[in-house]
């Protein structure tokens, strides 16, 4: 029991990135061994982060809408939230399209081997994306995890809530204790983040080698800068246009970025994403439980806009093309609106650059590649996408008056339920 004091009484971050730093030790002494011996790790921790993912957004959206009172107020909040999404989305393009053309990705890594399973991913139709968000059948949704539809069913559920009145006191009140339960087993979970990081650096560490990173080893550097330059310089820049200090925000949302870097999924990190922008930052729960999970499933500045961004220009260089104005325009138009479009498709990444590639009439066949080292792209990649998640609700929150600035201005020092996600007081 003492040995277990001792390490709940680590900072959370602390904890994650010791995982972090031992997994990569191990993985690199054990080499592909890792993969069988530690993978199983990483793959519990993701399986307990998506088993308490859709309970927790449906009662957290039910009670958000219910407690926002209704249709004109969701309304407001949800279109200021989109405009952000929207802007957030295009500066990252714009950031992806200057850092390829000063780092050059495509120029100079010689003749590449094609991944040998990539095939061309099919690109859903606006009509189909906008039919996939009503669902035929709720509860199909919910077990199937498909989160826009969980959102949709809820963000109703909460309006009827509303519109029913005093009658339904008794059940807001027990779908408000159902999330608070959530809340409660979303925190014992998050305890095992340090053994599910250690678990899937091992494995990634062991099983991927330096040999796949080589040739693209410039591509992968860009990647890295742009995000860089979009997490610091553009979100940083934003904080401060609000007022905001973007040193309280970074390590508001530490946590909730080192889960995404660790396991690539946006979703995986909501539950953490979620506590941190209101117990750390002092976001209205009620927006909150809105924002948050609808960023998870369709703000992807790294994923949707950054990546498309460098890949146009390095299949464009790789191949000997020249890009025209028009395709500059093209490649942003596609990227800010498919970034929207693509949510909830598997393997979202791909399917975007598929989309901006075809759009701007660049060879698809390019992006086979890339996928040898995807997993590699997709942890910084994913870490840029929570983190501007997490960063419009707090802009959205500051202008409309949902933002309680003492705990803003508190820090995560004086938070003990930020540092420990378990509530533990900080020591």
């Amino acid at each position: 029991m003492r040995l277990v004091s001792w390490w709940l009484g680590i900072r959370f971050w602390k904890r994650v990135l010791a995982g972090f730093v031992l997994g990569a030790l191990a993985g690199w002494l054990c080499g592909p061994a890792s993969v069988t011996w530690f993978q199983p790790l990483g793959d519990v921790y993701i399986s307990l982060i998506k088993m308490i993912a859709v309970p927790l957004v449906f009662f957290a959206v039910v009670n958000s809408v219910a407690s926002l009172h209704g249709v004109q107020r969701m309304a407001a909040l949800g279109g200021r939230t989109f405009l952000w999404f929207a802007i957030t989305a295009t500066l990252a393009v714009g950031v992806g399209l200057l850092v390829a053309h000063l780092t050059n990705p495509g120029l100079g890594v010689g003749e590449l081997a094609m991944a040998s399973d990539y095939k061309v991913k099919e690109v859903p139709s606006p009509v189909k994306v906008l039919l996939d968000v009503v669902p035929t059948n709720p509860f199909k949704a919910l077990t199937e995890g498909k989160i826009l539809q969980v959102i949709f069913f809820a963000g109703l559920l909460g309006l009827a809530l509303v519109k029913i009145g005093e009658k339904s006191a008794r059940l807001r009140e027990l779908l408000g204790e159902a999330n608070d339960a959530m809340i409660q087993v979303t925190r014992f979970v998050l305890e095992v983040t340090p053994i599910g990081t250690f678990g899937l650096i091992a494995a990634l560490v062991g099983g991927y080698g330096f040999e796949k990173l080589l040739p693209l080893g410039k591509f992968v550097l860009a990647l890295y800068l742009a995000c860089g330059v979009q997490i610091l310089l553009v979100y940083g820049g934003l904080l401060l246009t609000h007022g905001l200090s973007p040193r309280r925000f970074f390590r508001g949302v530490l946590p909730a970025m080192q889960v995404a870097f660790t396991s690539s999924s946006s979703f995986a990190s909501m539950p953490v994403s979620l506590r941190s922008v209101t117990q750390n930052l002092g976001v209205a729960p009620e927006y909150a439980a809105f924002a948050v999970p609808l960023g998870a499933s369709i703000k992807m500045d790294g994923c949707g806009a950054i990546y498309p961004a460098i890949s146009s220009i390095f299949v464009a260089q790789y191949f000997g093309l020249h890009l025209e104005p028009a395709q500059y325009f093209v490649i942003l138009l596609a990227s800010v609106l498919g970034s929207f479009g693509t949510a909830g498709v598997p393997g979202t990444a791909t399917v975007m650059v598929t989309l901006v590639l075809s759009s701007a009439g660049l060879p698809v066949e390019g992006i086979g590649y890339l996928v040898a080292i995807d997993r590699v792209l997709d942890m910084m990649r994913t870490m840029t996408n929570v983190t501007g998640q997490m960063l419009v609700p707090v802009l959205v929150a500051r202008e409309q008056g949902l933002l309680d600035m003492d705990v803003y201005n508190r820090g995560v020092d004086q938070l003990g339920v930020g540092a420990h996600p378990v509530g533990e007081t900080a020591r």
